[in-house]
């Protein structure tokens, strides 16, 4: 019998692919005694798991062939009603997706090319990186930050370039935190108008703001502009339950119709018991729901910056965020924060190296922390532990 070479049978794109980093983490994050600020997972607590099981019992007995069946691959229509009341938009303009992972996956299919430029910040969602890696772009990135993308490096790279679109986070952004302020906004939005470029808004925090009310985003703003080139993601996971893996995606028909076909060729639709789920869960008490998860992660997150502030020595910056589940930190140059990883591990602490959420390399010594899944205790002894890390790697450098 021949012996099979896998590597030489697979094609250009299956070597392209790589294993995500914070999947292989939280590999890591079983052990026991092991404290993880590595994956951004919602809080367990928040899960409406009695208020699941119920439903999905009633939803099997009274709507099982409906829901046990083959479905549109747009959605579930209730639940795309749904999604376009709270967004204002109109039923025709969403895709029910499984997961924003796999609307990324989508826009991929459709928009790259090998070689086909695109747009990211530095640094920016690895899971964006890591599917739009798959296509064989060329990747093009800007600096960000606490507020957002640098604009004036953005209009510098634009000068030069026109890439298939701009892929942005600007509420709460994986992995840095940041809030982009509404004055960059407007302006970043009429620089795109200027040049008729696409923009793809990820939003998947745009409920977890701290403050009182969530900025407009680009997408509403385009709308008031009658602006349509710019294509939302958002999705249920970070407010119901991302086991559910029910997501969505809105843009102009024409370019709907490209996504909804990429869709039929990977999974066909959406799980429609879990669709129906989803609408169940907010089509009542939304408002409720989403005021105690605020609450919720407005207090993980100052319990992690109160304890930052007292561990961490005053050359460590870390941001302070206003949303969503996320503190980025910058170690003092010459520090390696995989180094540092290897030394939080046997401190039974994991967390994220900052290098993969830049496309183009760097960030050696960065690193991003999760607040959302640990308790209060939790993420005071995790800070602690980080800070005795970080001290022994002082301690040789």
């Amino acid at each position: 019998m021949k012996t099979l070479e896998w590597s030489t049978l697979f094609g250009q794109r299956a070597k392209r692919l790589q294993a995500s980093t914070i999947r292989e983490l939280l590999k890591l994050t079983q052990r026991p005694g092991v404290l993880s600020f590595a994956g951004g997972l919602p809080a367990p607590e928040l899960f409406p798991k009695e208020e699941a099981a119920e439903l999905a019992a009633r939803i099997l007995r009274e709507r099982g062939n409906v829901a046990l069946q083959y479905g549109p691959t747009e959605g579930y229509a209730p639940l795309r009603a749904f999604v376009a009341g709270w967004l204002g938009v109109t039923p025709e303009e969403v895709l029910i997706t499984t997961g924003s992972q796999q609307g990324l996956d989508l826009l991929g299919k459709v928009f790259l090319d090998e070689g086909a430029p695109v747009l990211l910040e530095a640094p920016s969602y690895m899971g964006a990186i890591q599917a739009f890696r798959a296509y064989g772009p060329r990747f093009l990135t800007v600096p960000a930050g606490e507020e957002g993308p640098d604009l004036a490096a953005l209009e510098e790279v634009l000068k030069r370039e026109r890439p298939r679109f701009l892929y942005l986070i600007p509420s709460f952004q994986n992995p840095t935190g940041g809030l982009t302020p509404l004055p960059a906004r407007e302006r970043l939005l009429e620089m795109v108008m200027e040049r008729g470029l696409v923009v793809v808004e990820d939003d998947a925090y745009r409920e977890l703001y701290f403050g009182e009310a969530r900025l407009p985003s680009l997408f509403e703003l385009a709308r008031e502009a009658g602006y349509p080139g710019v294509i939302y993601l958002g999705s249920f996971s970070k407010i119901l339950a991302p086991g559910l893996r029910v997501a969505f995606a809105v843009a102009h028909p024409e370019a709907l119709q490209k996504l909804v076909q990429a869709k039929q060729g990977t999974d066909l639709h959406t799980p429609v018991l879990n669709q129906i789920l989803v609408h169940e869960l907010v089509k009542e008490g939304f408002e409720a729901r989403l005021a105690l998860i605020r609450r919720t992660y407005r207090q993980k997150a100052e319990a992690m910056l109160q304890a930052l502030d007292r561990e961490m020595p005053k050359e460590v910056r870390f941001t302070r965020p206003r949303g969503g589940m996320f503190v980025w930190m910058e170690l003092p140059q010459g520090l390696s924060a995989e180094a540092l990883f290897q030394r939080a591990l046997e401190e039974n602490l994991a967390f994220v190296p900052g290098s993969p959420f830049f496309a183009n390399g760097g960030g050696e010594n960065t690193l991003r922390l999760s607040y959302a899944t640990l308790d209060r205790e939790g993420i005071q002894e995790g800070v602690r532990r980080l800070g005795r890390a970080l001290e022994g790697l002082l301690a040789v450098v």
